[in-house]
């Protein structure tokens, strides 16, 4: 019955965990060709593009322009982007007239869908990387806006 008059004092120490300080933990680095900034106005940007096919002359043009030019302040991501797209977009209606031109010998009349393909995958490419934060290089781009 000795037990249980025991005072705390007497009773062996429980070991707690000690804390070591620890350094702060490093930023996770960004991937190459990764920018900060809003990666859904980024998207729409690319997507913009589409106004185009909906029949509205130069849509393809415009509708990443007026968003760029809306967004480019504050956000570089869009800034980027937006410079990216409406490059693309431009030299894309660029072809298109070489296209339409060379119709009248019958190759515009294989070239032109071929550049429409490749324009409707190339901006659905560029609008995922965009959600993803990354810069997308169009290719086969002439590059008006720096």
């Amino acid at each position: 019955m000795d037990t249980e008059n025991k005072h705390p004092e007497e009773e062996a120490p429980i070991d707690t965990p000690t804390e070591t300080p620890t350094a702060a933990a490093p930023e996770p680095e960004t991937p190459a060709g990764t920018l900060e900034g809003d990666k859904t106005m980024a998207m729409l940007c690319h997507l913009l593009s589409f106004v185009g096919l909906l029949g509205i002359p130069l849509g393809n043009i415009l509708g990443p322009l007026v968003l760029w030019l809306v967004k480019k302040e504050g956000d570089a991501l869009v800034d980027a982007t937006g410079k990216e797209v409406l490059n693309f977009q431009i030299s894309a209606s660029i072809y298109g007239i070489v296209c339409i031109l060379l119709a009248f010998v019958a190759i515009g009349f294989v070239l032109l869908p071929v550049l429409l393909i490749a324009v409707v995958v190339y901006t659905i490419i560029g609008a995922m990387k965009a959600n993803e934060g990354q810069l997308y290089r169009y290719p086969f781009t002439l590059r008006f806006i720096k």
